[in-house]
């Protein structure tokens, strides 16, 4: 039996083929059993993202199998072949290995390193098992992409660091403050990265937020969302003395906080540190404001750079995880290879122990006057026989060979026996 992976992903379909290929809801389940019952298909779990959609199944012919498993996508989802077959991609034995245990470590994802693809794999093995739509082989598989996943994660750093602008900004304001719990943050105005910088200061128990936004609506809606409290726009100068975190993004364009302004904020604040972070573009902070003692201003420039360091520091650390990855692959072909002599093994001490029971049915049959204690010592004897004769082509079955397939074969066919996979 061969590994077989079809998918696509951000990287080969825009997004409007990805949702419409996407298993949601109901047709994750209608979808996976739709799967199973292809008959070249002993063994499926399906991987439905944002980002891509992937199929990983146990097959016997991989080109049968591409085949109706491309047929019944366009069946089930309703879009002709041609409209996502280009976007498609295949990976059978070695390759489909690498590709999941890559999928698993985040060194294929949109940003590098990010943990939730992780956390989706798992789901997708538990929602496999609990369907029973896996067997030894993928259930093998996907625990050995969880289990490379996590020695990824502990023996290399490549999910430290913000590679995004707005964790960055968190990143940054660490530096300044080394707790964040308790500082008091004001977002001025509603840009999306603003709010995502907001957000990931939240996790970091960051308290009193105060949302200013020329739309005091939409400044009471996002505060809400917060647990804290809008500001009028015409009245945030007055609320800046408390804030130790700015965050800006307005939309003006000019600046809405001017030096001088920022020097009577501080004189108040007896020159408790501040940290500003200017995420507009036309910048809305008065540069000048970064030379007031104990400010610290940073532009959209500013958190660029920090991210491009840490892309670089990723892409380092990417590459150890691709050492890894290629280890892991190793270990798992030699258990794949050695997987595929346990059918003929398995028929062989069958075959060896009918052999055995009728050998000896037949002697009980002339002698059956035999006693107890003579017919155990026989069947001692025949036993010993039996494992001493089946002992070196089990061996040789068992090793890591390249002529392993070969083996196989003539084993089954001087025998007389028919190692057929079992998935159970």
């Amino acid at each position: 039996m061969k590994v077989l992976i079809i998918g696509l992903n951000h990287k080969t379909a825009d997004v409007e083929i990805r949702e419409r290929l996407a298993f949601n809801g109901q047709k994750l389940e209608e979808g996976v059993f739709g799967l199973k019952n292809i008959p070249e298909v002993r063994e499926v779990a399906v991987l439905s993202t944002c980002n891509r959609v992937e199929i990983y199944t146990c097959v016997g012919n991989t080109a049968v199998a591409s085949e109706n498993i491309k047929n019944f996508l366009s069946r089930f989802h309703s879009i002709n072949r041609p409209d996502f077959e280009k976007s498609l991609y295949l990976h059978s034995g070695a390759d489909a290995v690498r590709h999941i245990l890559r999928v698993a470590s985040s060194l294929d994802s949109m940003v590098v390193g990010e943990p939730q693809i992780l956390g989706q794999i798992k789901d997708t093995f538990d929602f496999a098992l609990s369907k029973k739509t896996t067997g030894v082989l993928l259930n093998k598989l996907m625990k050995k992409a969880i289990s490379t996943a996590k020695r990824v994660r502990t023996e290399t750093k490549i999910a430290e660091n913000a590679v995004s602008i707005s964790f960055a900004a968190v990143e940054l304001a660490k530096k300044i403050f080394t707790d964040l719990a308790g500082k008091a943050f004001m977002l001025l105005g509603a840009g999306e990265m603003a709010e995502l910088a907001a957000r990931h200061l939240l996790n970091n128990e960051v308290k009193d937020v105060m949302v200013v936004n020329r739309t005091y609506e939409t400044g009471c809606k996002l505060a809400k969302e917060f647990n804290g409290k809008a500001v009028r726009f015409e009245e945030f100068l007055h609320e800046l003395v408390h804030a130790d975190i700015i965050i800006c993004s307005t939309g003006a364009p000019t600046y809405v906080l001017h030096k001088e302004q920022m020097q009577k904020v501080m004189k108040e604040r007896k020159y408790r540190p501040v940290f500003i972070i200017d995420i507009s573009v036309p910048r809305n902070i008065d540069p000048e404001i970064n030379k007031i003692e104990n400010v610290y201003l940073y532009d959209v420039d500013d958190l660029q750079e920090v991210v491009d360091t840490n892309i670089h520091g990723r892409k380092i650390e990417a590459e150890k995880a691709e050492t890894i990855v290629a280890e892991e692959v190793e270990k798992f072909i030699k258990w794949l290879s050695a997987l595929d002599s346990v059918p003929t093994i398995v028929a062989l001490r069958q075959k060896a122990e009918e052999i055995k029971k009728e050998e000896l049915e037949k002697l009980t049959g002339k002698f059956p006057d035999m006693s107890e204690t003579h017919l155990k010592a026989v069947e001692y004897m025949a036993t010993a026989i039996v494992n001493k004769l089946i002992h070196p082509p089990t061996v040789a079955l068992k090793e890591d060979s390249e002529d392993r397939d070969e083996l196989i074969a003539m084993i089954e066919k001087l025998y007389d026996i028919n190692g057929d996979y079992n998935e159970e």
